[in-house]
């Protein structure tokens, strides 16, 4: 089967929960493509990115997309969360920009949202995942990436503050990754 990534922790997530089917990241199949990410959910774009490298390779394929979502700004950035600034910015720049959007909201509630799609020529099975928390005043912790730095979970500890192999455990997408595999193995 082919992820469509070449991103290192996602594709050593995904093969340490697949570790019985043979995985291959695009750069390992030789496919040099950038999906453009325009549909309207979480899974409108994987479906997207799924079928395009399904098309190229007739091989079984697994895309995901994910986000944060604001509960009071009715899940905002959602499918936007890398792109509502534009392309060209940081982490950091995004993550303050949240904060500064959440600055006055009293409920900070939010989730990371992942789905997962399987897709081999028409099949479609879906793994989504959800993590619950908040988004704090201020970034906090030096270990992952994206908005890892302002997503607290119930225990007080952002993402970020997590070590790996912890994080790993609870994200969203290995929430989705045990729910696609559960799925394929019915």
């Amino acid at each position: 089967m082919i992820v469509a990534s070449n991103n290192k922790g996602k594709l050593r997530e995904i093969k340490e929960i697949f570790s019985d089917i043979e995985l291959k990241s695009l750069k390992e199949a030789n496919i040099e493509i950038e999906v453009e990410e325009d549909q309207d959910s979480f899974y409108g774009n994987a479906l997207k990115k799924a079928k395009e490298i399904y098309e190229l390779t007739s091989e079984a394929t697994m895309s995901d997309d994910s986000g944060l979502c604001v509960n009071s700004l009715n899940d905002w950035p959602g499918v936007l969360t890398h792109r509502f600034l534009g392309e060209d910015k940081t982490d950091r720049e995004r993550n303050l920009a949240i904060i500064e959007k959440c600055a006055d909201l009293k409920d900070r509630r939010a989730k990371v949202v992942c789905n997962i799609v399987y897709y081999d020529n028409g099949k479609i099975i879906v793994g989504e995942g959800i993590l619950n928390g908040f988004i704090t005043t201020k970034p906090r912790g030096e270990n992952g990436f994206g908005f890892d730095e302002i997503f607290e979970l119930d225990n007080g500890k952002t993402l970020a503050e997590l070590r790996p192999e912890e994080k790993n455990k609870v994200s969203a997408r290995y929430l989705a990754l045990i729910d696609l595999k559960n799925k394929l193995s019915k």
